[in-house]
């Protein structure tokens, strides 16, 4: 209970001398142990400078905490947990703060999702903001909106002089970004926010924009300074889209940031005047990890080391863009006045100069400069790439390892020979007289470790394949439907030979591995139109088995595996191998793989399985059509198969839309034997194999005989296609549309052989 506090006579003759003791304050502050909502919402009412609000452990269910109040710079109001990681909010959660010099530690946020737009807001409404507030030590993990595409952000900063700190923030799945500054009014606007020791676990692919983790205001704010400083956090595969973090307002300072194996760039979106310096971009080979995307005036990147970074184009391990003349607030600014100085890119894949040059995208970088930095390719290819006029952009004092590039003609000098790993584990020439060169060998690489809670664990986003038990599983009525029932998240169940009938819709909700112990000794029918239904949390790989639809029902439209018919929120994982699945022809479109709405699959794959006598379609990747760059699929792999007798599409992806913060879809179809397939009456793709929008496709070395063609359809993004060393017997040459772009098709087909 709050302390009686000092006598009024006393407390009269401190206050005649101007001001407030401390130990006024220290006498007056109190602790309260709360261990209800009613507790807090009473306690609540009633703190002052100095005052402490402890909620006990254990699980608050739908608790909307509203925490206010005016404490003072070394007598902030505090909210903490009993012990941290011991309070949980879960069900329809979340915090506001507002007032001055607020405090709160040690709560998670787990298994549930906010009622609001925020999970954390440093505001109670419009009005009533936080100032001189700090939030440290916080988890929110997994705590995501039902339905994927609807937006929320988990942190949201308005206010000035706030700090958000050494906290844990991992695996948002929902639309929205992971933490956003917000400049929406003048009193959050040069606002001084520090950003700091946090760790950004993994944010799964959205397969769709919406996906960034951070972001520095809008475009609408974006010519005024926020001058928040970014520094010494981890971002852990951040994979949500293009970018990791957008820069869309003035005079930011973001340093000593790692970025380890995340899909996509720090972008300097909009705004003016920012420094990008001391940051770690490790890639390790990972498909688009990317580095910094440079867009505006007066940008400065230096002193950052980015490595093993394989992305491309806007993507790419560097950008400097193109930008529109005269641009609206909204599109691309102009590069001018760029410093771009003592860096090092050691097997960075791809540096894009003018990038984005288009007929809108025709402003030129200007007076900018690009120099001391280290450009190193084990390769000995070179990584740049020229879209337009460089001229503007001057090249001094750098250093490579000797690759030669026409489009750069001085300022690049070939002078570094053999690296070696220094202390805080970067590359560094052995040669002293590049000295002075690329990062400084004193930069602090920020590690995981270092950043988030101590007291929580930085877990692996998703179960790997074959990672649990292994259950053996004999044939017997509602076996395999039992052995699902009790099988744990990563188990593997290995079915002894036989035939298993299911009875009952066989639901996925783990991930789950179904093997036969003796490949092609166990047969699967279903008696049900639906055999397999992945739903949210489950995935699903099935190897050497033998399905069959001899005694599946006399429906038309039966489907053997697909996913919760609309709104899964986790990505999932379907894998099928040395398997054959057959007579999926009881009555016409027997589909073998259906995907819901909104439902998104990080990988499917199809290895060295034999399909034969299928009515419908193959893969049906396609339900996405509203137009919104939304997709199903962003790795599709078929590989080594056979097809006969496959009136449907073996593969119909489709992303629609002109949005291009994404990466995917991407298709491997290689390898293949496929014969008489494609041409049943009802294939509303009319064609073996469509994309629509997919961004990179790779068709090599199958023998297709007697079939439908391929139709690809390129839309926005720089789609990438090659289409090469296939037999086509008595089958069309594939069929390429640019949908968007003018001109000729973009798609590499080469080496393919065609018979009547």
């Amino acid at each position: 209970m709050r302390a009686s506090g000092i006598k009024p006579l006393l407390a009269a003759a401190l206050l005649t001398c101007g001001q407030v003791s401390l130990f006024c304050v220290q006498a007056s502050a109190a602790e309260h142990l709360v261990r209800n909502q009613a507790e807090y919402a009473k306690v609540a009412k009633t703190l002052e400078a100095g005052d402490t609000v402890v909620l006990a452990n254990g699980v608050w269910r739908d608790f909307e905490i509203l925490f206010t109040g005016e404490g003072e710079k070394e007598h902030p109001i505090t909210l903490t947990a009993e012990e941290k990681g011991k309070v949980f909010l879960s069900g329809q959660s979340n915090l506001r703060l507002a007032g001055e010099h607020l405090v709160v530690s040690g709560l998670v946020f787990k298994d549930g999702y906010t009622p609001s737009s925020e999970v954390v807001s440093f505001r109670r409404n419009k009005e009533h903001l936080a100032s001189h507030s700090r939030v440290t030590e916080i988890v929110i993990e997994d705590f995501s909106k039902p339905e994927r595409m609807e937006s929320d952000y988990w942190v949201s900063l308005y206010g000035k002089n706030n700090r958000f700190d050494h906290s844990h923030l991992s695996g948002k799945r929902n639309k929205g970004v992971t933490m956003a500054v917000r400049l929406n009014s003048e009193e959050s606007q040069e606002n001084r926010h520090r950003i700091d020791h946090n760790y950004f676990g993994p944010r799964p692919v959205l397969g769709s924009n919406g996906g960034e983790t951070l972001r520095i205001g809008t475009s609408h704010y974006s010519l005024t300074d926020s001058l928040t400083v970014v520094e010494n956090n981890f971002f852990d595969r951040c994979d949500g889209e293009v970018e990791i973090i957008s820069v869309k307002s003035g005079k930011n300072i973001l340093r000593n940031n790692t970025f380890f194996e995340s899909r996509g760039t720090l972008t300097l979106r909009h705004g003016n005047g920012n420094l990008i310096e001391g940051n770690v971009f490790l890639g390790n080979g990972v498909d688009h990890t990317g580095g910094i995307r440079v867009i505006n005036a007066d940008q400065t990147v230096r002193n950052n080391y980015l490595e093993g970074l394989t992305g491309y184009r806007f993507g790419s391990g560097f950008t400097v863009m193109n930008g529109v003349p005269n641009s609206p607030i909204n599109r691309y600014h102009q590069v001018v006045n760029a410093k771009i100085e003592n860096n090092s890119f050691i097997d960075v894949d791809h540096i894009h100069l003018a990038a984005g040059s288009d007929q809108e995208r025709s402003a030129v970088p200007q007076d900018s400069i690009i120099s001391s930095n280290i450009f190193y390719t084990e390769s000995g290819k070179s990584p740049f790439s020229v879209f337009d006029d460089i001229s503007g952009i001057t090249f001094a004092n750098n250093v490579s390892s000797g690759f030669v590039d026409k489009k750069i003609q001085s300022g690049i000098a070939v002078k570094v020979g053999r690296l070696e790993r220094a202390d805080n584990g970067l590359l560094y020439p052995k040669d002293k007289v590049v000295a002075g060169k690329g990062a400084n060998k004193s930069l602090m690489v920020a590690s995981k470790d270092m950043t988030g809670v101590s007291w929580y664990p930085k877990s692996e986003p998703v179960t790997p394949f074959g990672s649990g038990k292994t259950t053996d599983v004999t044939p017997g009525e509602d076996a395999l439907f039992d052995a699902i029932q009790s099988a744990a998240d990563g188990d593997t169940l290995l079915l002894e030979s036989g035939d298993y009938s299911a009875t009952k819709r066989l639901d996925i909700k783990k991930t789950l591995t179904i093997k036969a112990k003796k490949r092609g000794g166990v047969t699967l029918t279903s008696e049900r139109p639906v055999m397999f239904e992945i739903q949210d949390g489950g995935s699903l790989s099935l190897d050497g088995l033998v399905i069959s639809g001899a005694n599946s029902p006399d429906n038309a439209g039966n489907t053997l595996i697909r996913t919760a018919v609309w709104g899964m929120l986790k990505n999932y994982r379907f894998s099928m191998t040395n398997s054959r699945v057959e007579n999926l022809d009881i009555n016409h479109s027997y589909h073998f793989f259906d995907s819901g709405i909104r439902a998104f699959a990080d990988r499917i794959t199809l290895h060295n399985n034999h399909f034969e006598n299928i009515t419908g379609d193959l893969l049906k990747l396609n339900k996405e059509k509203d137009d919104l760059g939304i997709y199903n699929a962003e790795y599709v792999t078929v590989t080594g198969n056979t097809f006969k007798k496959v009136q449907g599409a073996l593969v119909d992806l489709y992303r629609g839309g002109t949005d291009e913060s994404t990466f995917g879809p991407h298709i491997d179809f290689s390898k293949n034997t496929v014969t008489e397939s494609g041409t049943g009456k009802r294939n509303k793709a009319q064609a073996l194999i469509k994309l629509h929008g997919v961004q990179v496709a790779s068709v090599y070395e199958n023998r297709i005989d007697n079939s439908a063609g391929i139709v690809v359809e390129h839309t926005v993004g720089e789609p990438v296609t090659r289409v090469a060393s296939n037999q086509f017997i008595r089958t069309a040459l594939p069929e390429v549309k640019e949908l968007v772009a003018e001109g000729p098709h973009t798609a590499v087909l080469a080496n393919n052989d065609l018979k009547n």
